[in-house]
């Protein structure tokens, strides 16, 4: 099965997700990873519509999702890079073009490891927490539990000489 990228389009507009996941780990250096990922859900019936789609982007993981479910998911971050491009090159038609466009940001954002310091990190939540529909309380916590941790403006406690 060949996609154009026409067809890709509208079948991602209609069945894709762009989603970007926030989650505690402390063995990373700034103690949360994040882990944008684009996914396309089908039954089983249509699969081979997963494995196209793989094709097409020469990248991905085809799995079970849930009982009868598959998905397509991508999450290395130089294959979502390549994602990113096609859909700014092909824009969605719905609302989940800007979701699209917000999703390349946070992947523009992470290639600059923006995701390894405080103020890119709470970036990146403000971006992730506007997308999708889900309400995104943990995430809403860690930007809190970010914020308490960012410095005030203007604050005296700096490495000033004394002498």
């Amino acid at each position: 099965m060949n996609l154009d990228p026409d067809w890709v389009v509208g079948f991602v507009d209609g069945e894709g997700c762009f989603y970007i996941g926030i989650n505690p780990h402390p063995e990373m250096s700034i103690g949360y990873q994040v882990l944008p990922e684009f996914r396309v859900v089908q039954h089983e019936r249509d699969i081979q519509v997963l494995h196209a789609l793989k094709r097409f982007f020469g990248h991905g993981v085809v799995r079970r999702n849930h009982e009868n479910r598959f998905e397509l998911r991508i999450r290395r971050l130089a294959a979502l890079r390549e994602v990113a491009d096609f859909f700014e090159k092909h824009p969605l038609k719905t609302k989940k073009a800007v979701d699209a466009r917000k999703f390349a940001r946070v992947i523009r954002l992470m290639q600059e490891d923006r995701h390894l310091d405080n103020e890119g990190l709470v970036a990146i939540i403000e971006i992730a927490c506007s997308m999708n529909r889900a309400d995104k309380v943990q995430a809403r916590e860690i930007m809190a539990t970010l914020k308490s941790k960012e410095p005030e403006v203007g604050d005296e406690t700096s490495t000033k000489d004394s002498g």
